[in-house]
Parts: C-alpha cells; sequence; structure tokens
C-alpha cells in the first residue's frame, strides 16, 4: 500500500464512479469526479448524493476536505497520476455501444502524461482494454502504453444497497497489459480496498466480470422459470427453495421475480454472447435461453395479476393497480431496465390504471406517466390489485394485507393470507 498523495481522475459519477471517487478522496488521494451530465455534477457540488452507497453526509465530508472536486470539464483532470472510467456501456441494436467508453479515452489522451496509470472499469467484452482503450490513448497521446503509461482493466463489483459488502471490503479484481502496468494498477487499489486479486491479463479481468453476471443471470432464469411451472403443478416455489437452501453443499439460493434489471443482469451476459458469435460463430445457448425467460417475466407478472382480477369477476381494462415499487433493486433508488416499468406497461396496455409506490428513486427520475403515491389504506382500499414488484423494507406489509382486496406478491414478502398470492 502507498502513501503518497496522487491526482486521481475517475470519469463517469454514477453508481460505480461515485463510490470509487469518494473512497479515493477519503484515501488521501486530490481527486476530480468527471461527468457530461450537468445536472448531476451540480447536485453533486451540493453534497445532494444519488448513490445509497455513498450518504450526502460523506459527500459533503468528501468535498469540504476540498479532496473531491465533481466536473465537466475533462481539462480538470490534467496532469493525473491515477485516471478510472467508469462510464457506461449499454447494448444498441443488440450490441455493445462501446462510444461512451471511447469518448472518455479521446478526452483523456489529451491529458496523458507519462508514469501516468489509466484503468479501465466499465463492464465490456474480453480484449476492450487492448483493442479498443489502448490504441486510442496512444493514438491521442503519443505514449506507449506498458512503456510511457501504464494500462489495466479492474472490473467493478458495486452491489447498491449492500451494507455487509461495500468496495473497500470487497476483492477487488486487478490487471495490466504487462507486469509493470499490473503492479500499478494493484498500487492504486491498495490504498482503496482491503484485498486485491491479480490475474494474468485484462482479458481474464474482463471475462471475470461477465461470468459473475452470467452465473447470475442463468441461475435467476432457472428459478424463475420454475416458478412460471410451480403454480400449475400446486407446488409453492419458495417452500421449495427454502428446503433446498439447508443443503449445506452443493446448492445457492437463488430467488424467482418479476424479471431482472440494472445495468449489470440485462446487459453483461449479452456482452459475452456477442462476442462469442462475433469471434467464434457459436450461440451462446444459456445466454440465450436465460435471457428469454428474464426478459417475458414481466409478461408472466402481468398474466397472473390478469387471472387474479378475474377470478374475482374483475376485467383489467379500467381497474385500478397499484404497484409497491418501481427500482430493479429492493431498497435502491436505480430504475435502470427494472422489471417493474415494463409490468407497469404490460398493465397500461392492457387498460389498467397503473399507479406505484417508490419512496427510494428521485422524483426527476420516475417516469412521467406512473403517477406515483404514499402507501396508505385509502390507496390500498382504492386499488383492484396491489402488486409487490421491488420489496422495499419501508413497506408496511401488514398494512398492505390488511386492506388491500386482491395483492399479487412477486417477491415473497407478504404472508399466507387468504387475499395474497405469490409468485
Amino acid at each position: 500500500m502507498s502513501t503518497a498523495t496522487r491526482k486521481v481522475a475517475v470519469v463517469g459519477q454514477g453508481y460505480v464512479g461515485l463510490p470509487l471517487a469518494v473512497r479515493a478522496a477519503e484515501a488521501g488521494h486530490d481527486v476530480v469526479g468527471i461527468d457530461v451530465d450537468e445536472l448531476r455534477v451540480k447536485r453533486l457540488a451540493t453534497g445532494d448524493s444519488f448513490a445509497e452507497d455513498v450518504t450526502s453526509l460523506r459527500l459533503k465530508a468528501a468535498l469540504h476536505s476540498g479532496r473531491y472536486v465533481p466536473s465537466t470539464d475533462y481539462a480538470d483532470a490534467a496532469g493525473f497520476d491515477v485516471c478510472v472510467i467508469t462510464v457506461p456501456t449499454p447494448l444498441k441494436d443488440n450490441a455493445p455501444d462501446l462510444s461512451f467508453v471511447e469518448d472518455a479515452a479521446r478526452e483523456i489522451a489529451g491529458h496523458l502524461q507519462p508514469k501516468a496509470t489509466v484503468i479501465l472499469e466499465s463492464t465490456t467484452y474480453p480484449c476492450t482494454t487492448e483493442h479498443v482503450v489502448r490504441p486510442i490513448l496512444e493514438a491521442g497521446s503519443g505514449l506507449r502504453a506498458g512503456q510511457d503509461f501504464f494500462l489495466g482493466y479492474s472490473p467493478e463489483r458495486i452491489d447498491p444497497g449492500n451494507s455487509a459488502w461495500r468496495l473497500e471490503n470487497t476483492p477487488k479484481v486487478v490487471s495490466g497489459v504487462n507486469d509493470v502496468s499490473l503492479r500499478h494498477v494493484e498500487e492504486f487499489y491498495g490504498d482503496i480496498v482491503e484485498r486485491t486479486v491479480a490475474v494474468s491479463s485484462p482479458r481474464t479481468a474482463e471475462l471475470t466480470k461477465l461470468l459473475e453476471n452470467t452465473f447470475r443471470h442463468v441461475n435467476i432464469a432457472l428459478v424463475n422459470e420454475l416458478a412460471m411451472y410451480c403454480k400449475p403443478l400446486g407446488i409453492d416455489i419458495w417452500e421449495v427453495i427454502d428446503a433446498a437452501s439447508t443443503k449445506p453443499f452443493g446448492f445457492m439460493r437463488f430467488l424467482p421475480g418479476p424479471g431482472v434489471g440494472g445495468h449489470c443482469l440485462p446487459i453483461d451476459p449479452s456482452y459475452l454472447s456477442w462476442q462469442v458469435k462475433q469471434t467464434l460463430r457459436h450461440d451462446f445457448r444459456f445466454v440465450s435461453l436465460a435471457n428469454d425467460i428474464n426478459t417475458h417475466m414481466p409478461d408472466h407478472v402481468v398474466l397472473r395479476v390478469a387471472r387474479g382480477l378475474n377470478v374475482r369477476r374483475k376485467a383489467v381494462n379500467g381497474s385500478r393497480v397499484l404497484l409497491l415499487g418501481l427500482a430493479y433493486k429492493k431498497n435502491t433508488g436505480d430504475i435502470r431496465e427494472s422489471p417493474s416499468l415494463a409490468v407497469a406497461r404490460g398493465l397500461k396496455e392492457l387498460g389498467a390504471h397503473v399507479l406505484a409506490v417508490e419512496p427510494h428513486v428521485d422524483p426527476v427520475r420516475l417516469p412521467q406517466d406512473i403517477l406515483c403515491v404514499e402507501l396508505t389504506e385509502q390507496q390500498l382500499t382504492a386499488a383492484d390489485a396491489v402488486v409487490v414488484t421491488t420489496d422495499h423494507d419501508v413497506f408496511d406489509y401488514a398494512l398492505v394485507e390488511r386492506f388491500a382486496d386482491y395483492v399479487f406478491d412477486a417477491c415473497n414478502r407478504c404472508s399466507h393470507a387468504e387475499s395474497v398470492e405469490r409468485l
């Protein structure tokens, strides 16, 4: 671990970049957080944090220390010792969109100086660091990676809302384009996290990230498909999972739900399948099947709600449906690729009047076509159906069971009350 103060530039101040930037400032580095979103930067400059992993109190402390400065101007990164790129890598027409990574690399290249270190954290397919980022940096700076400056990849492992495993105590996989680059990457993260795990190459680290998320994606698809079939078989999927979870070896607990969301699961496995298709001309069948199952889980929830209303002699068309939660993950405010939004769209397409309760999501990021309300006795009694789509801990599930006539619980948070139907 080094005790030297470095100038660190973190490009991207989202759910990955902001925790890293604040943690680096707390470790004693001078940090510039670059983001092209002017409203986000203005908000950060006032000490208002949107990320669960960085409280506004922590953010304000970093700002007041003078070690963290958010900015939209890449010129403020000039003279950096370390630059970490944490920008989004979405899909566009079912293919990886690396435009944000490429733009960041081009901007950084103009400020790259000898002996500096550049690290990519954005999730991507193997060889991106070496075949995409490296040429841009070298062309824009006139310097050579591994000799004049150092280059590596370290996959982010941020789990928003997880209070047990945070950035600092989650092992950090690190890599470099050569041994000296690896040493510099490892030294930087040694100040930030408790443990680093070195691998042989950036492409190994890139695939490590994709494996982690594909593993989750495939196993969630497995239990989601089981959940679809358990109901007509007269079996409680939740009881089955609880029983299987008592096995102390050879089984890992995954839970069904209304679908998958966030940046990782709906997107990252597709990066892997895309590269396998492009490079090896083979279909990654597990990923394709998991995509199909998880993508259609919101449709299954809509169908189950429609059936539940029909049993109660009500049509979806004209029914008032109250969704509990719009975020993709409980106790977070992240609605990226949220299956709850897909459920809302499906119900609205069938003519339902959809409302939602969502205490965690920033109001400016909420969908304009969904009225958000408070969770009250009046809202519950007025609803023809209440659907638990995101199981935030702040919800009063006892209140829901007491006053709702019909509850469809996609997250197994309610009891076995007569009014409750579980996924």
